[in-house]
């Protein structure tokens, strides 16, 4: 378990100890976090609904700064950003455009999860000289089958986890055998190796705007992906319940440029529970 931070100009890399900055772009102030090295062309991490910045996992973040610049931000209204949250995946795209031209970036490549990954879609599709290459994990295409009941799902497995007084994601993430049990605990414990400048959770507002930006992403028409030219790696586990599996392989089937991983006995979170080999596979496609 590799945990020790690497020092680029002074500055520590571990997410566990990295600042959080802020930077003021478009009316809002966006709270970030940015690590790894000064040169090469920046991963942005795009997150997934309720998430905070803390809600990456620190093995994926780490194992991705070691090669490259690593760049995680709270979308407007939520966590430390200010604002309020866009009910519209379009929006969030635009934001999140704002954010990274105001850091003065020029090319990036995305890595998009779950909703982040109907951000990162959006954003190739509407700035398409702004994007690299993308990595999209645990998401599917607009109107993808089965995304708008992600709401239902949420609500009934966060439910559960009252129920159970477990955290929603040990339902949301991982599948119910020995395996995926194991996997969720040990993602659960490394999202609190960070213990100081925690950012601030999400508001119940903010959440459900996002899930009705899901809600209308799967309830709109197809999308034609024929335009997005960038290299793309599609990956999910192969019993993903929250964006069910087979919109990743339709993701990949639309995209004229991807190569497709799903991972076995795993759930939406499959690259967290499968993450050393998932760093490896990014880092080779980056």
């Amino acid at each position: 378990m590799n945990k020790s931070p690497e020092a680029h100009n002074g500055l520590m890399t571990s997410w566990t100890d990295v600042p959080t900055r802020r930077l003021s772009a478009g009316g809002v102030e966006f709270a970030y976090r940015q690590l790894g090295p000064d040169t090469g062309v920046p991963v942005v991490f795009l997150t997934h609904l309720a998430a905070v910045l803390d809600n990456w996992d620190p093995r994926v973040v780490d194992g991705i700064a070691a090669k490259h610049p690593v760049i995680t931000f709270d979308n407007r209204g939520v966590g430390a950003s200010t604002g309020s949250t866009p009910a519209t995946i379009e929006e969030m795209a635009r934001d999140a455009v704002t954010f990274i031209r105001a850091l003065g970036l020029d090319q990036v490549d995305l890595f998009g999860f779950s909703m982040g990954g109907m951000i990162a879609q959006v954003i190739a599709q509407q700035e398409p000289q702004l994007v690299r290459k993308m990595i999209l994990a645990g998401t599917g295409p607009a109107g993808g089958q089965g995304i708008d009941k992600v709401t239902r799902i949420t609500y009934l497995d966060t439910a559960r986890a009252l129920l159970t007084r477990q955290d929603p994601k040990q339902f949301l993430f991982f599948t119910k055998t020995a395996n995926g049990r194991r996997a969720g605990k040990e993602f659960l414990a490394r999202l609190e190796e960070r213990t100081s400048d925690r950012d601030k959770a999400i508001s119940v507002g903010s959440f459900r705007a996002q899930l009705k930006a899901i809600h209308r992403w799967g309830q709109q028409k197809p999308a034609d992906l024929a335009g997005i030219h960038q290299p793309v790696l599609v990956m999910n586990g192969g019993s993903d319940k929250m964006v069910p599996s087979k919109n990743t392989v339709d993701l990949d089937r639309r995209l004229p440029d991807s190569q497709l991983v799903l991972y076995p006995d795993a759930g939406h979170g499959g690259v967290f529970q499968f993450h050393e080999d998932f760093v490896g596979r990014a880092l080779e496609f980056l």
